[in-house]
């Protein structure tokens, strides 16, 4: 898969999550996916991917501004910042760094990391 491929595929990933579009976000990725969220969970597998999508803790989509992306042969790293909006907590901004490693073609991991702001 060429660079430019991979980076359209993530691309197509962040668009996906701003309009809480689970088909668009799901085409990326392979049927066994994981994707770990540090210090909250890990899915494995498409099903469990899609529900963590529209996590119940939160509502709307999230606002994501991906601000640089990197690529190193499978790997696309992205950073960025966005804001979302909890049910308990109401609105909040955090900054983001999320890892993509591709196989055959689509998103096989999700690597994210997500910091709070004040």
């Amino acid at each position: 898969m060429t660079q430019q491929s991979q980076r359209h595929l993530v691309a197509e990933y962040f668009a996906g999550f701003r309009t809480s579009d689970h088909a668009r976000i799901l085409a990326t990725l392979t049927e066994d996916v994981q994707w770990v969220i540090h210090g909250h969970r890990t899915t494995h597998g498409k099903a469990e991917f899609d529900a963590e999508i529209e996590n119940p803790a939160f509502t709307g989509s999230p606002e994501l501004d991906v601000q640089r992306v990197h690529e190193d042969g499978p790997v696309v790293i992205t950073t960025g910042a966005g804001r979302g909006t909890s049910v308990e907590h109401g609105t909040f901004r955090f900054a983001f760094n999320d890892l993509f490693t591709f196989r055959d073609g689509l998103i096989a991991r999700v690597d994210s990391y997500v910091v709070p702001l004040p």
